[in-house]
């Protein structure tokens, strides 16, 4: 893994995000950090008249071009040797364009921060962040407003058991999880086992096939409320980070409607990981 996407928009929890980056970057073997704003602010109104003034864009780049390199420069002093950052700004809206910019830099992942607390911060930052998860194929890190790094040692893997070999990303999965060298907890929430089918068993087989190389524990846990079944057994056991499949169709597929995805986000104050099937 060589480099890092951090999308900002210079808030405290954009910051955070950063700060905890380039902190990650050193046990993910990282040399990069590119740190991002897409400042597209205008959206057209049907029906305002033309008269409306409209922002300058060139004052618009100066303003962001400033703030990347006022927050680069606030960074610098945490970054580790063989680690660099650089700057890119774009008049793009973020989701649109996310995975034409992790194409173009090379990036091996996403990380971002999230707010929860207040409506106002939820759809200032949190919007962004989950359309970004919706939006891209790259691996996506979440980090909680409050979220202060720490080597990670436990990873939970929230998993459905369903067409396992269809639907994980193997070589993503195992290129991550090779990376971080973690305690594996493989977790599956059910309620009562309505979600059990005679597939189950084989689709717990197949997961263990694919992940036999690292060794995890299965839980399987009974919680009608998936989020916050995950949330109890990571933080039951001091997890470092939540890793999740947002797949199209399946028992997490509500996961990952905005809603949901940031109760899952705000409710923790573990970072989570996401990579797309």
């Amino acid at each position: 893994m060589k480099t890092i996407l951090v999308p900002t928009d210079f808030s405290d929890t954009a910051y955070n995000a950063a700060t905890y980056a380039l902190a990650l970057a050193p046990q993910l073997g990282v040399a990069r950090i590119v740190l991002y704003h897409a400042y597209e602010l205008i959206v057209p109104i049907p029906d305002v008249p033309t008269v409306v003034p409209m922002v300058n864009p060139d004052d618009l780049r100066d303003a962001s071009l400033e703030g990347l390199e006022k927050m680069k420069k606030e960074l610098t002093a945490l970054l580790s040797p063989g680690l660099t950052i650089v700057t890119r700004a774009d008049n793009t809206l973020l989701a649109a364009t996310i995975d034409d910019v992790c194409r173009q830099e090379e990036a091996d992942m996403i990380i971002m921060g999230i707010t929860g607390g207040s409506k106002m911060e939820e759809i200032l930052v949190g919007s962004n962040t989950i359309d970004v998860v919706k939006h891209t194929s790259c691996p996506v890190f979440v980090v909680p407003g409050a979220a202060k790094y720490k080597p990670i040692q436990k990873i939970v893997f929230a998993c459905d058991l369903r067409k396992v070999a269809d639907t994980t990303p193997v070589a993503p999965l195992k290129r991550l999880l090779s990376v971080f060298k973690a305690e594996l907890h493989v977790i599956n929430i059910d309620h009562e086992s309505r979600h059990f089918t005679t597939d189950t068993p084989f689709e717990t087989l197949m997961l263990d096939t694919l992940l036999e190389d690292y060794q995890p524990e299965y839980h399987f846990i009974d919680n009608p409320n998936i989020v916050q079944g995950i949330v109890e057994f990571a933080e039951s056991i001091h997890a470092d980070l939540i890793l999740t499949i947002p797949k199209k169709h399946g028992l997490f597929e509500s996961i990952f409607k905005r809603s949901h995805t940031s109760k899952l986000a705000y409710q923790t104050h573990i970072p989570l990981l996401t990579i797309h099937e």
